[in-house]
């Protein structure tokens, strides 16, 4: 009871936090502002939304087979469409209540296969243990390549304080010693509260990562797990491309907010509120104007948004038809055989 009224805390404390940041974003744009806000989103390409929600499907269906690998190792092995079913089926549940899509789609994965749900849990701590790491990499990958326009970018903003910086030449070489310690920093931490809630979730992760090390198809999973990223960078690429006003920018800034707007997807439910304001802001790195910004920030969140309702919707309206024409079509094939 205690751990369900925290979870519900947690929730309703992180759905306010997006929500005032939504506020507090349309709140302190001028009139005139809010005009250009408006026609700013009115200036996309619609043509765009056909590719973006395409690669947007993609990235799922490849999360669901990526997923099947994980199962096999516990000795499962459930049919492709049910698990991109259930793998949306979570997404959008996610939407409603964070966390809990894990659990839905180990349940409904588990009903129309007819396997046990608890042997589920332990791939789903696998696979986002490793996402976690796959962020991380992408994340200093990001600001290793376009650490010039981040530079410029502190530069314009800190003008004094990078002027002091600049004196010394290895810049770049003291963040990474930074990086490296604070790794070190963290691993101490753990040796220290090993036995905690943190400690022991620090655990079941780095147990999660070494399954995938060991696991006989680990370089079909990796390479699954290459093409997911793939397709939310150019998800995002893609997105770029859309608006005038960031349609030059780069695969490698595609990479950048996606760094970004994965930390705001993570945070609050569904990214709603920060995703948009995280987008906007590191945009302002390649000097894209505050309202332009803004706008890519909430097409990009509403479109993926879009994507996993539709697909959700899709696969709770399809799933029980779809397992009733198969078990139908099994029945079949057994009285033939006999």
């Amino acid at each position: 009871m205690k751990k369900t009224l925290l979870t519900i805390l947690q929730y309703i404390v992180f759905l306010g936090l997006g929500i005032w940041i939504v506020y507090h974003m349309l709140h302190q744009l001028k009139p005139e502002q809010k005009d250009e806000l408006v026609a700013a989103i009115k200036s996309i390409d619609a043509w765009y939304l056909i590719p973006i929600c395409f690669v947007g499907f993609l990235s799922h269906f490849f999360r669901a087979l990526r997923w099947r690998y994980l199962l096999e190792t516990v000795d499962m092995k459930p049919t492709v469409i049910n698990t991109t079913f259930a793998v949306m089926i979570g997404y959008i549940t996610n939407l409603a209540l964070p966390r809990a899509g894990e659990v839905a789609k180990c349940t409904v994965l588990a009903k129309y296969e007819k396997m046990p749900a608890h042997k589920m849990i332990g791939t789903i701590v696998a696979e986002r243990a490793f996402d976690i790491v796959c962020l991380f990499i992408i994340a200093i990958f990001a600001f290793i390549v376009q650490f010039s326009w981040i530079n410029d970018y502190v530069g314009v903003r800190m003008h004094s304080l990078v002027a002091k910086m600049e004196k010394h030449e290895n810049i770049l070489l003291a963040s990474i010693l930074v990086l490296v310690l604070l790794i070190f920093a963290g691993i101490y931490i753990y040796r220290r509260n090993r036995e905690t809630k943190f400690g022991r979730f620090m655990k079941e992760m780095n147990r999660g990562i070494l399954s995938i090390l060991h696991m006989k198809k680990r370089m079909q999973f990796i390479g699954y797990t290459f093409l997911i990223w793939s397709m939310y960078t150019l998800q995002i690429y893609i997105g770029l491309k859309s608006l005038p006003a960031t349609h030059h920018l780069t695969i490698l800034a595609a990479i950048v907010v996606l760094v970004y707007g994965s930390i705001g997807m993570i945070v609050t439910p569904g990214g709603i509120g920060l995703y948009p304001f995280l987008v906007a802001q590191i945009l302002g790195v390649y000097f894209i104007a505050e309202v332009p910004a803004q706008a890519f920030g909430w097409i990009a969140w509403v479109v993926q948004t879009a994507v996993i309702i539709v697909l959700g919707v899709v696969s709770l309206l399809f799933i029980h038809t779809y397992n009733k024409r198969r078990n139908a079509q099994v029945a079949v094939d057994t009285e033939q055989s006999i």
